[in-house]
């Protein structure tokens, strides 16, 4: 009996130390799952203090299947959403731009009347402004006629001969005249036909379009403003894509969450370019010369597209931050090349270009 007892007590000890263990392990395991809480709430934070947010696999699939993308531009106005698409140019529909008025119009105006030149004035006493004959040539003439009366038939004669030489002498210049302008007419239609041809067998090529409207970017300061447009009907340059149409449907405000290559700080340009060549920021630069080049060619934006055209100082720039950021023996004659560049030149073509780009700007909330 004191057997079975001792055995039972021993039994209950047992459980007790199994169930304590037990307890551990539960309590390990809140611990671990509260400690991942924190740190996922630490990472959102941190996310959010650097102004990001992940974007999901669902919205990649969705801005993979329209080729379109969102797009962050900082100005100095603030930062705002867009939208931009590549397509080939034989799709796109360059944007309408409003003409804006010539300042120097007023120098081309012409009088209202054309016809003041021919007018018929009446003059009060005209005999004061009537011609009077010049007796000195007269009487030159009558003198000639007096001095060789005995050769007029002759001289008269003479001149004719000479005249129909002349005569025909003209007739053959104006003939070799006419051929060369033929010949010429003839090489210009040829010229404009290789010209025709070389066009219609170029290839089509990629081209970005952005979501504007005659010649103005539409930038959005809310994610939610800018799927709010979307959705609507209002008029635009992107809707002739194929894919406007899936994305009205499926866009979201969550998924407006612009990749790391497309944010574009253009208000930083100037004061970096400023601070001096050991100062340059290269991946600030380069990206914004991708947008500003991307945004001159949709919102045909000619000042910046010369600005930035290859062979400009600001495309000289480009090139050398390029073969800088590559290293090797380029880089080292890259870093020599950007030492010639002026730091304040190449600030103020920027401010010229950020300025020509703020303009173009239709901010909506």
């Amino acid at each position: 009996m004191e057997e079975d007892i001792e055995e039972a007590s021993a039994d209950a000890d047992v459980d007790a130390l199994a169930d304590t263990a037990i307890d551990d392990d539960v309590d390990a395991a809140d611990a671990a799952e509260d400690a991942d809480i924190e740190d996922d709430e630490d990472d959102a934070d941190f996310d959010e203090e650097e102004g990001g947010r992940e974007r999901t696999a669902q919205a990649d699939a969705m801005w993979n299947d329209v080729r379109i993308e969102p797009v962050e531009i900082a100005l100095l106005k603030g930062v705002g959403f867009t939208l931009r698409a590549y397509r080939l140019n034989t799709e796109l529909t360059p944007t309408e731009v409003d003409e804006e008025e010539d300042d120097f119009a007023i120098l081309d105006r012409r009088p209202a009347h054309d016809e003041d030149d021919e007018r018929v004035v009446i003059l009060e006493n005209a005999e004061l402004f009537e011609d009077e004959p010049e007796p000195a040539a007269v009487e030159a003439s009558s003198t000639r006629s007096r001095k060789k009366p005995a050769k007029k038939d002759d001289a008269d004669s003479d001149e004719a001969a000479e005249s129909d030489e002349l005569d025909e002498a003209a007739d053959l210049d104006e003939d070799a005249d006419k051929a060369d302008d033929e010949d010429a007419e003839a090489e210009a239609d040829a010229q404009d036909e290789d010209e025709e041809e070389e066009e219609e067998e170029a290839e089509p090529e990629e081209v970005p379009a952005f979501l504007s409207h005659r010649g103005k970017l539409l930038l959005f300061r809310s994610a939610e403003g800018l799927v709010e447009f979307v959705k609507s009907d209002a008029e635009h340059d992107l809707t002739q894509l194929d894919t406007w149409e899936s994305l009205r449907k499926r866009i979201t405000a969550s998924a407006v969450v612009p990749t790391e290559e497309n944010h574009y700080e253009l208000d930083l340009v100037v004061e970096n370019l400023r601070g001096g060549q050991d100062a340059w920021d290269t991946d600030l630069l380069l990206a914004a010369g991708e947008a500003a080049r991307d945004l001159a060619y949709a919102l045909r934006l000619e000042p910046v597209r010369t600005a930035l055209a290859p062979g400009s100082p600001l495309d000289d720039l480009d090139e050398g931050l390029r073969a800088a950021a590559a290293g090797g023996m380029g880089g080292f004659f890259a870093k020599r090349r950007l030492k010639k560049i002026g730091a304040q030149q190449a600030a103020l073509g920027w401010r010229t270009i950020i300025g020509k780009i703020s303009a173009a700007v239709d901010w909506r909330d």
